[in-house]
């Protein structure tokens, strides 16, 4: 999602564009007023990727959004207002056949719901977000996503797997306000995680406190950690009493020269290059035998392996610039 003020077309745009370069596939704005819907239209004419539009309290906003050519439009229908509003929406949608995500929180539940079940509850969260459902299909719309996101990672995996039991519908995963960025990505990698292993889920969101960007780089890591996205991966040992190199400088060394050379991008999710970066030149390349290319410390010279059989020594102070050679030849 982005963080500038979405009626800043400039800011935006770039922010987008930006955010696109490095694998957004998807794009969330907010639309707290008409002159942020009206800006998507402008938006639109210079980013690639479908933009959504996150629309609270107001119809009208989401009926502008729409017009304006948003390509998905986000919305609780329980803050929305009245059943007319909701069905104005439906509408619209149904007649530029786009989808809507009806977004369930645990923090803004309907006030009955809460009351029933004392607590936002995964029950309370499912009988919500059906609720919704329900009340969009009444109006003949049935072109829907789902979100149930808890700041509670227990919450948010029990929500959805009792959606994905309960309902036919695409489910967007998240953790929501899941914190910074390093006690977010934990939250947000167990549970999504957790949620695509057992096959649960079609789109995702890694919501930080942090940059946009790093929400995608861990969304990234999350999809390619579980086979799911292709790309770059990097094995490293955690060292130990056997190692004669310094693992963690090489290892942000080598990270560094492949953000140089933007390898990630030029793989295009299209193929994936795993990297072995070991400290014992005995065990290194077997236990990295799966690796494209690594390299391994011992006593005064390092090895560089391909698919776990040495192609090379080299002195320890030339030994990145052999990975790295072998690398830009493949």
């Amino acid at each position: 999602m982005t963080t500038t003020k979405t009626a800043d077309v400039e800011a935006t745009t770039a922010q987008i564009k930006h955010m696109e370069a490095i694998g957004c596939d998807i794009i969330r704005v907010a639309v707290p007023d008409k002159e942020s819907a009206d800006a998507i239209a402008k938006i639109k004419e210079n980013i690639s990727i479908p933009l959504v539009a996150d629309i609270h309290f107001s119809h009208q906003l989401a009926l502008r959004s729409v017009a304006s050519g948003a390509d998905a439009i986000r919305i609780n229908p329980g803050n929305i207002g009245s059943s007319d509003g909701v069905k104005a929406i439906a509408k619209a949608c149904n007649d530029r056949n786009i989808p809507i995500r009806i977004g369930v929180n645990s923090g803004s539940l309907d006030k009955d719901i809460l009351d029933k079940h004392q607590a936002p509850t995964p029950e309370a969260m499912v009988e919500s977000a059906i609720r919704h459902i329900e009340l969009l299909n009444k109006y003949d719309f049935d072109n829907i996503w789902i979100s149930a996101k808890s700041s509670n990672v227990n919450d948010t995996v029990k929500t959805y797997r009792l959606l994905h039991e309960q309902t036919k519908y695409p489910l967007h995963l998240g953790v929501t306000e899941a914190g910074t960025e390093y006690h977010g990505i934990i939250k947000s990698s167990i549970a999504i995680g957790s949620l695509l292993l057992d096959g649960i889920g079609d789109t995702i969101r890694v919501s930080l406190t942090a940059p946009p960007e790093k929400e995608i780089e861990a969304a990234k890591a999350i999809l390619k950690a579980i086979g799911l996205r292709s790309g770059l991966d990097i094995i490293s040992c955690p060292t130990c009493g056997r190692c004669n190199i310094d693992v963690i400088a090489i290892t942000n060394e080598v990270s560094k020269r492949l953000n140089e050379l933007d390898i990630e991008r030029k793989l295009d999710n299209k193929k994936d290059l795993t990297l072995a970066i070991m400290g014992c030149a005995v065990n290194g390349p077997g236990e990295a035998s799966q690796a494209d290319y690594g390299i391994a410390g011992g006593m005064g010279e390092g090895i560089i392996f391909a698919k776990g059989k040495i192609i090379g020594k080299s002195p320890m102070d030339k030994l990145v610039d052999g990975l790295m050679n072998q690398i830009q030849q493949q």
